[in-house]
């Protein structure tokens, strides 16, 4: 506890690191405040079937990225998800279109008419949703909250609002990322998630007192340890790694000798990171907005994630798009190439193309077990709903995108304060070891 004490003493002595803290949490206290201001023409005390309908499921989901906007029919009710898909689109853009990657490659100009496209494409992303969810606001369930006076002009003004709120959301993650702490995009997101966990605590434990008394008690206690089971066992497999060692040729240059060094090239084991998830979401997504979010008909069976047919269809989809994205982003020819131009090589394996076989080959082998266990990830919600009987908004914590992001974006957030303290001379926030942040959790959102 000393420890900690003091950690905490150290990181606000340094100005810059509080004045980074202070700005994130001030934008933070903005975008949440934002979340309760209701669209113009919805009468908030008529919300109940729309909090309802929007607690399972893809919708469910969703909701809680948004921090519960979307279920209260708030500005900011789509959140910072179109520029997330926006965002989505334009890097495979750039891996897959030759034309894309060349302006990327161009430095900072490129990287600026990559994210002014990006940003094009959050407004149109942002229109298209915006009027699928009018249309679930207009479905039989939730159109009494709309005021009769007000429905003329509702149309119009729900895209412009929603649309510039989202726009707001982009900005203030923006700014995070320039002056704050941390990635800004993915701290909005898991700013929503941990907005509803206290919610959701005392929903399920009012729900295990009041069904079985005191056996409701351990019985929580037994969800709980199997909560910070799961978070021990997500932290390694965002941070396991295959190391493969790398030896470097000996070079005398001038009276020095340079290289001669043994190291290791780290493969990780879940190098595609959230973006498997996210994609596979996407397209389990895709059926409910045709049906105006109402979940009708064959969209029923992609917005209940008890289902089977959910769990089926949700980890196929979570390891193909593990296979293919790893295979974009992860290029052993070029690894190859980097070894052999500063003289370096592994050990027992020929430099050039045999290297590249190996290491791909090694990624192949660590890339089925990483993909299965993040399948299994993403339908823990449903089996823990489905074995304890929890309520919805408890058992999405014990896995899926939201425990994932959350992990991921505070290992990253830990990171950065710890190479802010040991920049100074400070101890870092663990006696021994160092955090290894998920960057690409961060890049990819």
């Amino acid at each position: 506890m000393k420890k900690f004490i003091t950690t905490l003493k150290n990181i606000w002595s340094i100005d810059d690191l509080r004045n980074k803290i202070t700005f994130t949490l001030m934008l933070l206290f903005i975008y949440r405040l934002g979340s309760y201001i209701v669209l113009p023409g919805i009468d908030p005390n008529k919300l109940t079937n729309l909090s309802n309908s929007a607690s399972g499921g893809v919708l469910g989901l969703l909701d809680a990225f948004v921090g519960g906007a979307f279920s209260k029919a708030s500005i900011f009710a789509l959140g910072i998800m179109p520029y997330i898909s926006a965002s989505i689109f334009m890097q495979l853009m750039t891996i897959l279109v030759p034309q894309m990657a060349k302006v990327q490659k161009e430095g900072d100009s490129g990287r600026k008419k990559i994210n002014q496209w990006t940003r094009y494409l959050t407004v149109l992303v942002t229109a298209f949703q915006a009027a699928a969810y009018i249309g679930y606001l207009k479905s039989p369930a939730n159109a009494e909250a709309i005021i009769e006076a007000y429905s003329g002009f509702f149309w119009v003004s729900t895209v412009v609002v929603l649309t510039v709120g989202t726009l707001f959301v982009m900005w203030l993650g923006e700014k995070i990322t320039d002056k704050g702490l941390g990635n800004g995009t993915s701290i909005i997101i898991m700013i929503g998630i941990l907005a509803r966990f206290p919610q959701a605590i005392g929903q399920e434990w009012s729900a295990r007192i009041a069904n079985r008394g005191a056996g409701g008690l351990l019985l929580m206690l037994v969800e709980i340890l199997f909560l910070v089971g799961i978070i021990m066992g997500l932290i390694m497999l965002v941070q396991g790694t295959r190391k493969v060692p790398v030896e470097y040729a000996k070079q005398v240059v001038g009276n020095r000798q340079m290289g001669g060094a043994r190291n290791f090239l780290p493969l990780k084991v879940n190098a595609a990171g959230v973006m498997p998830i996210i994609f596979a979401q996407a397209i389990l997504f895709l059926p409910t907005i045709f049906s105006g979010f109402t979940g009708e008909g064959w969209a029923r069976y992609f917005t209940d994630h008890t289902s089977v047919v959910y769990m089926i269809v949700y980890s196929v989809c979570v390891i193909a798009f593990t296979f293919l994205y790893t295979a974009l982003i992860f290029n052993p020819k070029q690894m190859a190439d980097e070894l052999k131009r500063n003289n370096g090589f592994i050990p027992g394996v020929k430099p050039g193309q045999p290297t590249a076989d190996y290491i791909g080959t090694i990624m192949d082998r660590i890339t089925l077990p990483g993909a299965v266990l993040l399948a299994l990830v993403g339908i823990l919600p449903g089996i823990f709903q489905l074995v304890f009987g929890m309520q919805q908004g408890f058992s999405s914590f014990f896995g899926g995108t939201s425990l994932l992001i959350m992990v991921g974006v505070i290992l990253d957030t830990l990171q950065q304060i710890e190479t802010q303290l040991l920049m100074r001379q400070y101890d870092g926030l663990m006696n021994s070891g160092r955090i290894q942040g998920r960057q690409a959790v961060a890049s990819g959102m």
